[in-house]
């Protein structure tokens, strides 16, 4: 009996340590993060203390900060090209870096770390720190690591690199693109990984994205997650892991499945915006009324094991699972696709928040001077940027989604209504209530909202300012029930509202 009590124990905290890696360790009351791709540190901390904050958005997913390779014409995937784990990238220097978050904390934002630890540099010789390198021979002595610490021993495919991604071994040991890849099960490897990643939590990081994840086997990444040190307890309390999404692409038809890596942490989870960009763009037969149990419905995996996205930096330029996914060049329908992500109860969301580049140009870098140093986020009065910076986490219609999934909690949906095809309603709970028209032909519904009687200001088309709405006021009657309107040709064919919406 006692030897049983004891197995229990062992196993219990075994699965609540797993449980906590997924748990994206949120100020309490926030429930959606960013991905602020390619901002510089001191931008960021601006953000977190000015608009992240008071907006409630619960935490961003930051750039590598790591020493990177310099490339000609400074791309973005400059930042996938580890030199060394010295803090000093693109983004700013590793002082920057820990104001930043600190700062982001303090205004109740987290910050997640986009960790390149599967390879290093295939390009160049000088890194951002200032260090040189040599790929051709495979010495890194600013980390240090040489050839013994590279995997080219463990690759069978004839050049070196992934040649077939039926092949779950070639896809585990040999060279991602020519990247040098890292024998991530050796122990000294691992030691140097979650050297960097502790000095991270040190900082006072909340988590990881970890990249490349699917080019890794799950054995090794687990041995440095169990090297990973607690989370601040002055920041986030006692005994805290840092929580860690990993980025394993698996849209089906191929062997490595994202299954593999969800007994260890979550996962994104690529078929989400895959799947509701086909819905919101009416592909093959797709409409909006099938999404009444999108998630593990469709055969995603589990709500607690997803991390989820309309779009990310790699697919809105066409890499992994691109082509039909939704990006800010859609306007109207990204704007749907992200207002129902927010509102559906499935899944960690990470908005993208993007810079304009030249779709013929899908390795454009941030906008930068004449030297490649990028250039600070230009803030206009309206809260939109400038600069060529997107900021989509700004758009109205998206921010004020981020705090509809604020309010609505972890209520269920409830009142879901469709038209048959491309028209829905849903609440979640008593609590928030969402119309989206994406038909060809107009809305004049009495729907049940589930919300308590009285007049809520609409969030998508306005604000609630000091008592006053700037956009459409809904009437919700006393069996809860409210006449909606929306035109085929609405520019945001959406009506959302919720309890702290109300006039």
């Amino acid at each position: 009996m006692q030897a049983t009590t004891i197995l229990s124990i062992i196993a219990c905290l075994f699965v609540s340590s797993i449980q906590a890696t997924k748990d994206p360790n949120v100020a309490p009351g926030r429930s959606t993060a960013i991905h602020l791709f390619e901002w510089k540190w001191t931008d960021i901390a601006a953000e977190c203390e000015r608009f992240l904050g008071p907006y409630g958005y619960a935490g961003v997913q930051v750039s590598p900060p790591n020493e990177h390779a310099l490339i000609d014409g400074r791309p973005w995937w400059q930042r996938y090209q580890p030199v060394s784990y010295k803090l000093q990238s693109r983004s700013g220097t590793e002082a920057e870096f820990i104001d930043m978050v600190g700062r982001c904390n303090k205004a109740g934002v987290r910050i997640y770390v986009d960790a390149v630890i599967n390879h290093m540099a295939a390009g160049g010789n000088r890194g951002s720190a200032g260090s040189s390198y040599n790929t051709g021979s495979k010495d890194f002595p600013a980390v240090p690591f040489s050839a013994w610490d590279f995997g080219d021993s463990l690759c069978k495919s004839g050049s070196g690199n992934i040649e077939n991604y039926n092949d779950p071994e070639q896809v585990r040991n040999c060279k991602l693109v020519g990247l040098p890849d890292l024998m991530v099960g050796k122990d000294y490897v691992a030691d140097k990984i979650a050297e960097f990643m502790n000095r991270l939590i040190d900082i006072g990081v909340a988590g990881f994205r970890i990249d490349a994840a699917k080019h890794m086997w799950p054995a090794d990444l687990n041995k440095i997650i169990n090297k990973l040190k607690n989370l601040r307890s002055d920041v986030y309390g006692d005994n805290k892991r840092p929580f860690i999404y990993f980025e394993v692409i698996d849209l089906g038809g191929e062997p490595i499945k994202n299954t593999d890596y969800t007994p260890m942490a979550r996962v994104s989870e690529f078929r989400y915006g895959k799947f509701l960009s086909e819905v919101v763009r009416k592909k093959y037969g797709q409409k909006l009324k099938y999404l009444n149990n999108f998630g593990t419905g469709w055969g995603m995996i589990n709500d607690g094991d997803a991390q989820i996205m309309v779009d990310n930096h790699d697919n809105q330029r066409g890499h992994g699972a691109g082509g039909d996914i939704l990006t800010f060049f859609d306007g109207r329908l990204y704007k749907i696709a992200t207002a129902f992500m927010l509102a559906w109860p499935y899944g960690y969301p990470v908005i993208m928040s993007s810079y304009n580049f030249n779709r013929a140009d899908d390795g454009q870098g941030p906008p930068s001077d004449g030297s490649g140093n990028t250039n600070s986020v230009i803030i206009n009065s309206d809260l939109s940027c400038g600069g060529g910076w997107i900021c989509e986490h700004r758009w109205r219609q998206i921010y004020n989604m981020a705090r509809f999934r604020n309010v609505a909690g972890f209520e269920s949906v409830q009142n879901w209504w469709d038209n048959g095809n491309n028209q829905i309603a849903f609440s979640r709970g008593s609590r928030a209530f969402i119309v989206i028209n994406n038909d060809d032909v107009d809305l004049n519904q009495s729907l049940r909202t589930g919300l308590p009687a009285g007049q809520y200001c609409d969030v998508i088309s306005g604000n609630l300012d000091n008592g006053r709405c700037t956009g459409k006021i809904v009437t919700v009657q006393g069996d809860g029930q409210t006449q909606v309107a929306i035109s085929k040709n609405d520019q945001d064919p959406m009506i959302a509202i919720h309890v702290n919406a109300k006039l």
